[in-house]
């Protein structure tokens, strides 16, 4: 297995993590922006382009790009989140040249205005079916109360108001900014030849802009709110708390992994064992997000609303029991190997290892191998988790919650 990286001339930087023993190939597309990265004016518009991206260009119409993928045997799509848009195929490595024209004509989509008026309301209708998810409404409050004032409040599908009003002059100039050479990266990784990839990289994108790369990282400073939002018809009770965390570029990410996976393992952690297993919830966990140039403890409850108060008081003295004492020798290792499974797990396929090599390029520009990320855990202490805990304790700065419990 070797490692590949370089520069074209326009700022298109290419990775690879080549295993000739691989039976398949996975090949994406990278693009440095999300909502983070949006004027309120085009709120939405990351996720919007997303969509448009599968309508294709002057040579491969909407049919084209599914009609070939699908012959090719691909399994494809994409995902828009607050910082990244992900274009991505998993192949039999003979069809590396089919799916990679085709990848990148999507990465240059003609954005035809009959496109963009039919696929609007596409988007309209799935920001209307998520707004009927209580778990989906009550992040989206959540992120946009914890972030305010910071990019990363915004949300990612944009709102009905602000996807109505976006123009496709709008996203055209949009993509002219952020879709640039400079600001992408290309990964792949498993059964493919590395002077082939570059030979077709230089061919379908050497003459691309390099557009405007970079994005405002201020780390975010939250303060501490709640909000309680009413809805009597529903019967149960969502809650998502908020709290600072390490960025994705801070070595302590990994003390994080495990914490939280201590705390907050949705079938094995603290919060589990106290509140789900015993009945008084449905749901308790907590998860870490890292971000660029910023992170977020995530807790998210689901219960009964009478439970909600006394559900909350106990999640807040689990939090403090553990920021005081830290876990135990067994909780570390068994959170320490649970961590390390999840890693060797994801890397069986190539399309495991392509998210991980092109995640850990756009925000650490570093290739770490899966030994490395074992050798990480290994190295891993007690020590660490209580410097992690002394710098971003467990907390609740901030808290929204949705149905019939008022707060």
């Amino acid at each position: 297995m070797q490692f590949h990286h370089t520069t074209l001339d326009n700022g298109l930087e290419i990775v690879a993590e080549v295993k000739p023993e691989a039976q398949s190939a996975a090949v994406g597309f990278f693009v440095q922006t999300g909502s983070r990265d949006e004027a309120p004016s085009v709120a939405g518009v990351s996720h919007f382009l997303e969509h448009m991206a599968f309508k294709g260009d002057d040579r491969f119409s909407a049919e084209d790009v599914n009609r070939i993928f699908d012959e090719v045997g691909a399994s494809y799509n994409a995902s828009t989140s607050e910082e990244i848009t992900i274009y991505y195929a998993a192949i039999l490595p003979e069809y590396l040249n089919q799916t990679l024209e085709l990848l990148t004509a999507m990465m240059r989509p003609s954005l035809r205005d009959s496109d963009f008026d039919m696929e609007k309301k596409v988007i309209l209708e799935e920001i209307g079916m998520y707004e009927d998810m209580p778990a989906f409404s009550v992040y989206e409050q959540a992120m946009l109360r914890h972030f305010a004032g910071h990019p990363l409040g915004q949300s990612v599908l944009g709102s009905p108001e602000s996807i109505t009003a976006l123009t496709s002059t709008q996203m055209k100039d949009y993509h002219s900014a952020r879709y640039g050479a400079g600001n992408l990266v290309l990964a792949a990784a498993g059964n493919l030849e590395w002077e082939h990839l570059l030979e077709l990289a230089e061919q379908h994108c050497g003459n691309w802009q390099r557009g405007i790369p970079g994005r405002d990282r201020s780390e975010a400073r939250p303060g501490v709110s709640r909000s309680f939002k009413v809805r009597d018809e529903m019967h149960q009770q969502h809650v998502i708390q908020l709290a600072p965390a390490p960025s994705a570029q801070n070595p302590l990410r990994f003390a994080a992994e495990i914490a939280a996976t201590i705390v907050g393992d949705d079938g094995a952690g603290r919060l589990y064992w106290d509140l789900v297993e015993t009945g008084l919830a449905e749901s308790c966990d907590l998860g870490f997000n890292d971000f660029d140039g910023s992170g977020a403890w995530m807790t998210y409850l689901c219960c009964q609303p009478e439970e909600t108060a006394s559900n909350l008081e106990q999640v807040s003295q689990i939090y403090a029991d553990f920021n005081k004492s830290g876990p135990t020798a067994e909780e570390f290792e068994q959170a320490r190997n649970k961590v390390a499974s999840r890693v060797v797990l994801g890397s069986e396929r190539p399309m495991g290892r392509l998210s991980a090599l092109g995640n850990n390029w756009v925000y650490q520009r570093q290739y770490r191998s899966v030994e490395d990320d074992l050798q990480t855990l290994r190295n891993l202490t007690l020590r660490d988790v209580r410097t992690l805990l002394d710098a971003y304790p467990i907390a609740q700065n901030t808290t929204v919650g949705l149905g019939p419990y008022g707060g």
